[in-house]
């Protein structure tokens, strides 16, 4: 080969070389702006959602006095429900993704029909329109003062729901729309219209919720450890053990979705209730015994090989959260805006009311649409970023929430379902820290070699700043959804609508 040819060659080589370069930046840039356009993508499709709801909700309706109201409000719920399903639903799915017992794509599409059917199915036939009996019905007697404090509510809770998802902070909407239906309540009829004693039970709930949700988790990861990870012969003791926690989380589930999805269809008490778990736990754990068995032999006697027996029932957990979360929340939603269509059609105000049916897909539309399109930021932070989760830790949680639901409904205490799910990760990851210090080599009857900070900071199983942000958002929910709701509702006062 010539020199002048080589030095050809060398060009075209550097020339293609060149282009192969501009191709990657290309690329790259690409990817990063369908990235960022990703978002774009979910706010107009939510729009799309959002007018399309209020469309249907007009021509539904009618030519009948104050459509346009109606309209507003089927906007407004529609608003309430996408958010519902971007924050609220983590708390369900979270766990199960953190533990990778659910790829991103599977937690979606099973939460995603899970709260639709839980919403369809188990929602109720008629809601409370004085959320909680925090406001009384006197001061909104009046329908077109009471159509304003519902609509105020609605937009105000939607607002801070929005906002904290936008921070990544996992909120009660349950709170957000109590906070809501306070703010309007005082702006419509003054701070004695508020039952005060009723505030401070749901704000006491702030402390019980996630303290209770902590201390259940945090006791059974123990009794896990204590009885199957800290054993001899690991798998001969989850042959044992495992169907019992199988079926005890099939009676508290069984018992959970009995109080919060088929009482709000036909009516059990809690007796009744735990009577189905007990019945569905013995069952579904003799069950589960040889299914236990057969998925465990060859396992190696590791604590890797536990991991694979416990991501079925924290698949299951998770799908039945989201079921009867559909079935209790769906309200959030709907319950304003059922009441405003009662109101506008029968110009009086009623203590409780039917739920349409075109109101309640719309809430279970929401929701789905919602968890779709916003809810991969929360799940993946409530799963990943507060501790690490493995199966057996994320199964902790999901079945700290059942229990204690239950334990608060029997004690007639108002608690979060949000707030129990994130604090029983806060107790499973502080429990991990507890027990590793007390355990860390170095540590002699009692007394242990004093760590630098530096060191004891890296140790930490929990992230502090998440930890910070979280309950601060949980603390200010009721007064900032209460001061936007009063704002809401003298700008609707002042428009006349």
């Amino acid at each position: 080969m010539t020199q002048h040819d080589q030095t050809g060659t060398d060009a075209s080589e550097r020339q293609w070389k060149t282009l192969d370069q501009d191709l990657n930046r290309l690329s790259r840039l690409e990817a990063a702006t369908m990235y960022t356009s990703r978002s774009l993508v979910g706010i107009g499709v939510s729009l799309a959602f959002v007018t399309l709801a209020a469309l249907s909700a007009a021509l539904l309706v009618g030519q009948e006095p104050q459509g346009l109201v109606v309209a507003v409000a089927a906007a407004f719920g529609a608003y309430m429900a996408l958010n519902i399903g971007a924050n609220d639903v983590a708390n369900n799915m979270g766990p199960a993704v953190g533990a990778r017992a659910l790829s991103m794509l599977g937690a979606i599409a099973i939460a995603a029909i899970c709260e639709t059917a839980g919403a369809l199915l188990a929602g109720g036939d008629v809601v409370s329109t004085i959320s909680k009996g925090i406001v009384d019905p006197a001061g909104l007697s009046d329908v077109r003062v009471f159509v304003w404090a519902m609509l105020a509510a609605l937009l105000s809770a939607s607002i801070w729901v929005n906002l904290a998802t936008v921070i990544g902070a996992p909120v009660s909407t349950t709170h957000s729309v109590v906070g809501g239906v306070m703010g309007a309540g005082i702006a419509a009829a003054g701070l004695g219209s508020v039952s005060w004693p009723t505030m401070g039970a749901i704000a006491a709930s702030w402390v019980i919720s996630p303290l209770l949700g902590g201390v259940f988790a945090a006791a059974m990861l123990a009794f896990i450890k204590w009885k199957v990870i800290y054993v001899e012969d690991k798998i001969a003791a989850a042959r044992t053990w495992v169907p019992v926690l199988i079926g005890f989380m099939a009676g508290a589930f069984a018992t959970y979705l009995s109080l919060k999805g088929l009482g709000k269809v036909i009516d059990i008490d809690m007796a009744h209730a735990l009577l189905i778990g007990i019945a569905a736990g013995v069952v579904v754990g003799f069950v589960s015994v040889p299914l236990v068995k057969r998925q465990s032999e060859g396992l190696e006697n590791r604590n890797r090989s536990l991991k694979v027996l416990f991501r079925l029932p924290l698949v299951v957990s998770a799908a039945l959260l989201s079921f009867a979360h559909g079935a209790n929340d769906v309200a959030n939603a709907v319950g304003p805006l059922a009441a405003v269509v009662y109101a506008q059609q029968s110009a009086g105000v009623a203590g409780e009311v039917s739920i349409p049916l075109w109101v309640m897909v719309i809430g279970a539309l929401g929701i789905s649409f919602g968890l779709i399109l916003f809810g991969p930021k929360l799940i993946g932070m409530v799963g990943n970023q507060i501790t690490k989760l493995n199966p057996m830790r994320a199964y902790c949680v999901a079945l700290s929430a059942a229990i204690t639901v239950i334990a608060a409904s029997w004690l007639g205490l108002p608690v979060s379902s949000t707030h129990i799910a994130v604090g029983g990760i806060f107790g499973v990851g502080f429990f991990r820290e507890w027990y590793m210090e007390r355990n860390r080599p170095g540590r002699v009857k009692g007394a242990a070699r004093p760590l630098a900070s530096r060191e004891r900071r890296r140790r930490k199983l929990v992230r502090r700043s998440h930890f910070m942000t979280i309950v601060a958002a949980w603390v200010i929910t009721v007064p900032a959804a209460a001061m936007l709701s009063a704002l809401c509702f003298w700008a609707l006062r002042a428009m006349g609508v």
